[in-house]
């Protein structure tokens, strides 16, 4: 947990000490306000990049699994335009959700999401097994088409392509719960350091088992034919398979209950950058969560590919997120001598973050120059 560990020791301590409650006031403590503008800014881009995401795959997904439900031919009907779909649920549910003033209020829902997740990757083990390799399609006419040859179907260890520089991005952005860390401490029952890092590590180690297990069984199962989003690989294969399509289900829902949680920070920081002066409004507590949500549902609506989404904002304010201000942070706030493994390795993570992260961020650009 080296990318957390930093953090949570200054964070965490200085909350106890300076009444320190998010990771803004943390900025503006280590810093002053240049460092509380910077830290709220990239949260609020982050966190903005991250439910306009989640939002994409409900647009793109939730269409295709309705229609599996359905018998013959819907096409062009509302309930099957995802736009339509998307501004109806975040009508319904996530603006509703979203309007919570506690993030306490959002654990049930968190935990119903886990359980879907959990549901998911299961899911992708058992149908590793149901879907052979060589990979077929069939066609219109009723020929079947081999879509790799049998050589396909060895898996490589490691395999580089100019769809790697995505990974690290990703993979940061799946990671990435900082924001979250001092509004869940603060609410902890008796908190404390030790208790906050039991939490993170519990939460930390079960996000990887579940990703790890989805993505190995994933590759296991398409190899070079994954897509970029996995659920549209069984759709292909397995049309109308009645657990791929409950999974569907549930991992819609799993992310469209993940983006209330997602939302608390982001609100948090703006309104600490706007109204930080003032004292609690439920006037201008629901307009700022109304203008977040109509801007994160235009982003849904006009964003091609979410891994543009993942890549661009993994590759910038998730690394400063994880790696470069918490290695800030610590070096500004901690009183250690500057060799000391703890300072050492604060720096390591602040150098870490901003290599990758700039280099990343550039083979990303370059990648879209080349297409273009």
């Amino acid at each position: 947990m080296l990318p957390l560990s930093p953090l949570i020791d200054s964070s965490v301590t200085k909350a106890l000490r300076t009444a320190v409650t998010s990771y803004e006031d943390l900025g503006l403590f280590a810093f002053g306000l240049p460092g509380k503008v910077v830290v709220a800014g990239t949260i609020i881009i982050q966190n903005i990049g991250a439910m306009s995401s989640y939002l994409l795959i409900i647009k793109t997904e939730l269409p295709a699994a309705i229609s599996e439900f359905l018998p013959g031919d819907h096409s062009g009907s509302w309930y099957l335009d995802g736009q339509t779909l998307l501004l109806i649920i975040c009508v319904g549910i996530v603006f509703p959700l979203s309007l919570l003033p506690k993030i306490g209020f959002l654990g049930y829902t968190s935990s119903l999401s886990f359980f879907f997740m959990v549901f998911f990757a299961l899911v992708v083990v058992v149908k590793k097994w149901s879907i052979p390799c060589p990979l077929t399609l069939k066609c219109i006419d009723g020929v079947f088409q081999i879509s790799n040859a049998t050589d396909d179907c060895k898996p490589k260890l490691f395999h580089f392509s100019k769809e790697s520089i995505y990974a690290i991005p990703t993979m940061a952005f799946s990671f990435l719960c900082h924001t979250s860390i001092l509004p869940i401490y603060c609410e902890l029952q008796s908190p404390s350091k030790k208790r906050m890092q039991n939490v993170t590590n519990t939460a930390i180690a079960l996000s990887f088992l579940l990703y790890f297990v989805s993505a190995l069984f994933g590759y296991l199962t398409f190899y070079d034919k994954v897509e970029s989003e996995l659920l549209q690989g069984y759709s292909k294969y397995l049309p109308h398979d009645g657990v791929v399509m409950a999974v569907k289900l549930c991992i819609l829902f799993a992310v469209l209950l993940t983006v209330p949680l997602i939302h608390f920070p982001a609100r948090k920081a703006l309104m600490m950058l706007l109204f930080s002066n003032f004292p609690f409004s439920w006037i201008r507590h629901s307009l700022t969560t109304l203008a977040l949500n109509v801007i994160i549902v235009l982003l849904a609506m006009y964003v091609p590919d979410i891994r543009n989404v993942f890549g661009v904002v993994g590759a910038s304010t998730s690394t400063c997120l994880i790696f470069v201000f918490p290695g800030l942070f610590y070096l500004k706030l901690s009183r250690e001598d500057i060799l000391s493994w703890k300072k050492l390795g604060a720096l390591f993570l602040l150098i870490t973050g901003a290599s990758v992260g700039s280099f990343s961020l550039a083979l990303i650009i370059f990648d879209w120059v080349n297409n273009k």
